[in-house]
């Protein structure tokens, strides 16, 4: 019997759906591991009205990998413009989750009920049970708590971890999303905020020490610009750096880093507000955090910003796949 090859991708942001819909129609077995830290937007206010977990990430996630009509997707994505103070900015999609979570009485189990009722083609888990806190030490010893806080500090990160505001024990994975990335044979961290989208996900003890213990190959998808306040003037170098600090010991197998330059007056940096400038590259750094490097250009140019073109990303995490089978 032919065995589908098992992708986890941990994330969160506009980038995690990205790699997502790509790997839909391919012939793999595909796991979303979701950061659940997010309180900003829709997502914070209803976190802060009910106390549910952040739903948006995993509402983009869904949609990713639902195969649903386009127009019952758009429905489910329908943000409202009304002038009403509750609805206005509130995604469709974002309030079912929380009611199906109320109803559940977690947001595991609504998660699963909800990928059956939009057909889901893979597995969608968010990475704990509760909402959970991002903090932040800065490099000159502040802190803050809230990952909308530390993102517009705009100030350099050193460290960050997440906690659980209801409960004082460290926050802890769900078994099944330990045994997804023990059973995984690629693990895909990215594209999105180092700090904010990627590390919330890997702070969670059990979650760390399983992307750590895993057999799987873990691939790191490099940003193609920094952050302001988050990143500014890092390389491709120094993102692995972090990352394998965090976790203390190089975890990192593999990383996917764009070469191709991205145009001086392409960039719309008023609509495109977070962003700072292209990441520089640092190959010898690279080579010391003894990880592989696959240099291509993976970038795609739309709306004035610059992204990584799913397509040529997918075909080469695909083709890891089948080398790492290989050999």
């Amino acid at each position: 019997m032919f065995h589908k090859p098992k992708i986890v991708i941990i994330g969160g942001g506009t980038g995690l759906p990205v790699i997502l819909r790509g790997l839909r129609d391919q012939n793999v077995d595909v796991t979303a591991i979701v950061t659940v830290a997010d309180d900003g937007g829709s997502s914070g206010i209803l976190r802060n009205y009910i106390n549910v977990v952040p739903p948006g990430d995993i509402r983009n996630a869904l949609v990713a990998l639902s195969e649903l009509p386009t127009i019952e997707k758009e429905i489910f994505q329908y943000r409202f413009n009304s002038k009403d103070n509750f609805f206005a900015g509130h995604a469709l999609g974002n309030l079912i989750i929380s009611a199906l979570a109320e109803m559940k009485g977690n947001i595991f189990d609504a998660v699963q009920e909800l990928s059956d009722l939009m057909r889901i083609n893979g597995h969608i888990y968010p990475v704990a049970n509760e909402p959970l806190t991002l903090n932040a030490e800065f490099t000159d010893g502040s802190k803050l708590v809230g990952e909308s806080e530390i993102t517009a500090a705009h100030k350099q990160i050193q460290r960050v971890w997440v906690t659980d505001s209801d409960d004082p024990e460290a926050p802890m994975a769900v078994k099944q999303v330990i045994d997804a990335i023990m059973d995984a044979d690629q693990i895909v961290l990215g594209p999105g905020s180092l700090f904010t989208s990627i590390l919330p996900n890997l702070m969670i003890s059990n979650v760390g020490e399983a992307v750590k213990k895993t057999k799987a190959e873990v691939v790191y998808i490099c940003n193609i610009m920094t952050q302001k306040g988050e990143t500014d003037h890092f390389t491709d170098a120094d993102h692995v750096r972090v990352l394998n600090r965090h976790l203390g010991e190089p975890f990192i197998d593999t990383v996917l880093v764009n070469i191709q330059p991205v145009p001086k007056d392409y960039i719309n940096f008023q609509e495109w507000n977070e962003i700072s400038q292209p990441v520089t590259h640092d190959f010898a750094g690279l080579r010391e955090q003894g990880c592989r490097v696959i240099s291509a250009n993976f970038l795609r140019l739309r709306d004035n910003g610059a992204f990584h073109d799913r397509d040529k990303v997918v075909r080469e995490l695909l083709n890891r796949l089948h080398d790492v089978h290989a050999d």
